[in-house]
């Protein structure tokens, strides 16, 4: 019974390889490339009253054909060159459609085009998110760092820990100036009278 198991899993072994293999490339696009350049490429054998000579001896078929064949394998082998193969596929099969038989009478020119398309579209696949697995949690933004004090150059903070920079000073409310004395009354006279205040010297003319 174990043998059958083991059997089993030896035979499946190769085919999801295969599948894993086919998936992670555009494979149906590069198995219509091939066969459009090898249906192109292979018009020129045919017998001549099948075959319409354009050219030196049908070498833009081969040529064209050859072209397909490659773009195809570079899309089975190197998917990373998709884009590039895809253009160049449908290219090619627009003018063999001119320059090789009718593009193997049509049939080489429409595979071309499917399959250049088919490249081009390709994209792989994403690998799906396990069934139990939740969502990553979305970051939190940080809150913005504060700017940083003005400190006056050469001054380093102090060692005792008290808050830098220190504090200003207190304000001293200025004082009241004094205020000019009145004059001083006049003396008064021996007779008890106030005498008149002293006149002032005029200038002589």
């Amino acid at each position: 019974m174990a043998a059958g198991i083991h059997t089993g899993r030896a035979r499946r072994h190769p085919w999801a390889a295969w599948r894993r293999w086919r998936k992670g490339r555009p494979f149906w696009g590069g198995l219509a490339c091939v066969l459009a350049g090898a249906e192109i490429c292979a018009i020129p054998l045919a017998p001549l009253e099948i075959m319409i000579h354009q050219g030196i001896a049908g070498i833009p078929s081969v040529l064209m054909g050859l072209i397909m064949i490659i773009m195809g394998l570079t899309a089975w082998f190197a998917p990373h060159y998709r884009t590039l193969a895809g253009i160049l596929t449908v290219l090619v099969a627009a003018a063999a459609l001119v320059m090789s038989n009718l593009g193997g009478f049509l049939i080489g020119t429409l595979l071309g085009i499917v399959g250049g398309g088919m490249i081009f579209a390709w994209q792989p696949l994403t690998a799906p998110a396990a069934p139990g697995s939740e969502p990553a949690p979305e970051p939190v933004p940080e809150p913005p760092a504060a700017p940083p004090h003005d400190e006056p150059s050469g001054a380093a903070p102090p060692a005792d820990g008290k808050a830098w920079p220190p504090p200003p000073p207190p304000r001293v409310p200025p004082k009241p100036s004094a205020s000019p004395s009145p004059a001083s009354p006049p003396p008064p006279s021996p007779d008890g009278g106030i005498l008149p205040p002293p006149r002032e010297p005029r200038e002589s003319a």
